[in-house]
């Protein structure tokens, strides 16, 4: 019923009204058959009418209709303050609810309706002029002209109304979009640093027990498992940093690995432990992607960082293969002795598993337009990706 205003709206408004009285109540009064004191009420009811407008629009509806009601049933001659009612049609259909938009629209019709049967018929009979037959045609003429003349100020209100409706649907999209946008770079960054410390942790922990058994026989191995954790941990803390950096300056992305930091990456792996054997074949071309080159990087991380925690003993294989086209790529790691049961389980039901290693790793492959697969294969776990990039001439 009533819509929030700022205060100096309701001033301006209620200032408006007041000098609409003092202009059409009383300087600018018709000075006509009709008494000063009834001009003066007219000009009260439509000066009501425009100051409550934005307020609420129904209200200044009914105020409109009743003093224009009362001023035809005294028979009263129109008005210049009669002009207020442009404006209280122009904010029915700009600021108006759906029901008092429509009741704006319809007033526009029934208003030219008694606009025109007042002026040709009701007032001739109020003064005693004859009514004769041949003033149909200007009956209407006269609703035509006021009818016109009403839809002309809703029409524009409703044009307002529009403007204003697709500058909020714009704003809401443009926010829509730069949210969505937020949200993928949140997710983007996540994803990264659940990477970067999910493999570090594996490659520190593993260390770190190596040595703790190793310690006392041969303090050799420790101290190079504690080189190991070092660099390893470095590595890691200046990552977390980088990723930190971009969640505080969105606007830069920083470096990102790619297939030229494998071998750092394969060296970590090994340092940890694990019989690693790699196979590249065909090699990779000069111009690979390097939105290719992440995914193939982080999938393999992931991959590694898996079997390094969850895999059994034995080798673990890396394949690799560069096409003209796409790259196709391998992990596979044995099973541990209690999970070989599982060799049978639907592919589906493993990639729907707990965490979020293997959700990562497909996000990663779909982002380059590719595609991933996981689970158990006998006594392997396999995981197998491919990774389009683009033909080539």
């Amino acid at each position: 019923m009533f819509r929030p205003l700022k205060t100096w709206q309701l001033v301006v408004d209620v200032g408006g009204a007041l000098v609409f009285i003092v202009l059409f109540g009383g300087l600018f009064a018709s000075g006509g058959a009709d008494s000063p004191l009834q001009e003066f009420f007219v000009a009260l009811g439509m000066a009501a009418a425009l100051a409550v407008r934005r307020k609420s629009p129904a209200l200044s509806l009914a105020l409109a209709w009743v003093t224009a009601i009362a001023q035809m049933a005294l028979g009263m001659t129109p008005t210049a303050a009669n002009l207020a009612v442009f404006g209280v049609l122009y904010v029915t259909a700009a600021y108006g609810s759906r029901l008092v938009f429509w009741l704006g629209f319809a007033s526009s019709f029934v208003g030219a309706a008694a606009i025109a049967l007042y002026l040709v018929v009701v007032i001739p009979a109020f003064t005693g002029s004859t009514i004769a037959v041949g003033n149909l045609p200007i009956l209407l003429l006269v609703m035509l002209a006021a009818g016109f003349a009403l839809l002309l100020s809703w029409t524009a209100g409703a044009l307002v109304r529009t403007a204003a409706r697709a500058a909020q649907n714009r704003i809401a999209r443009d926010r829509a979009q730069g949210e969505a946008a937020a949200e993928q770079e949140r997710v983007r960054i996540a994803r990264d640093m659940h990477d970067v410390v999910a493999h570090s942790l594996a490659v520190v922990i593993a260390q770190a027990d190596g040595a703790r058994y190793a310690a006392a026989a041969n303090p050799s191995v420790a101290t190079a498992a504690l080189s190991t954790i070092s660099t390893t941990a470095r590595a890691a803390l200046a990552d977390v940093r980088m990723l930190l950096t971009q969640l505080r300056h969105s606007q830069g992305d920083g470096p990102q690995p790619g297939i030229t930091d494998l071998d750092d990456l394969f060296a970590q792996v090994r340092a940890a432990g694990v019989d690693l054997r790699i196979e590249v074949a065909p090699l990779p071309p000069d111009d690979v992607p390097a939105s290719v080159q992440l995914a193939v990087f982080r999938i393999l991380q992931e991959a590694l960082t898996n079997a390094l925690r969850h895999g059994g003993a034995g080798p673990v294989r890396v394949h690799l293969a560069w096409h003209g086209d796409r790259c196709d790529l391998a992990v596979r790691n044995p099973l541990p002795p209690r999970s070989a049961a599982r060799a049978g389980l639907d592919i589906d039901a493993v990639e729907r598993g707990p965490g979020h290693g293997i959700i990562g790793m497909r996000e990663r492959a779909q982002l380059v337009g590719g595609s991933l697969r996981v689970g158990p294969d006998d006594d392997q776990f396999v995981v197998t990706a491919t990774l389009p990039i683009g033909e080539r001439s």
